[in-house]
């Protein structure tokens, strides 16, 4: 079993629940996230910045504010894991800064409460 995390735009999330449900990942989570990647830093700017350059400071405005993204996270069985990735890639992808990213994890375990089903059982 993996984990599979993607960090996408807010405005993709349909595509990308769609995207999932098409792969046969009909169980997920969906959280609201903020954050940045570091190709929105100018890091010149950002030691001016740091350095106490008001005009640095002023220059790096909104290029330092953290963007409303969504974080997808769910767990799939091995064989699944490339068709999850490929998936939110393809409905993802648009080739500019900020389309996210996709972290795959181990799970070493899984348990269903209601049943007391463990490992893949558990996520089936």
């Amino acid at each position: 079993m993996k984990e599979v995390i993607a960090v996408v735009r807010m405005n993709m999330m349909n595509k990308t629940k769609a995207a999932l449900t098409s792969a046969g990942v009909d169980a997920f989570f969906a959280h609201e996230a903020q954050g940045r990647g570091k190709g929105f830093v100018n890091t010149t700017v950002l030691e001016g910045a740091e350095s106490g350059y008001e005009e640095a400071a002023a220059v790096l405005g909104e290029k330092g504010k953290l963007y409303a993204k969504r974080m997808v996270t769910a767990v799939v069985p091995d064989d699944l894991v490339d068709d999850v990735v490929e998936a939110i890639t393809a409905a993802n992808q648009t080739g500019k800064p900020g389309d996210g990213k996709i972290f795959v994890l181990p799970i070493g375990d899984a348990v269903r409460v209601r049943t007391a089903e463990t490992g893949e059982k558990a996520i089936a």
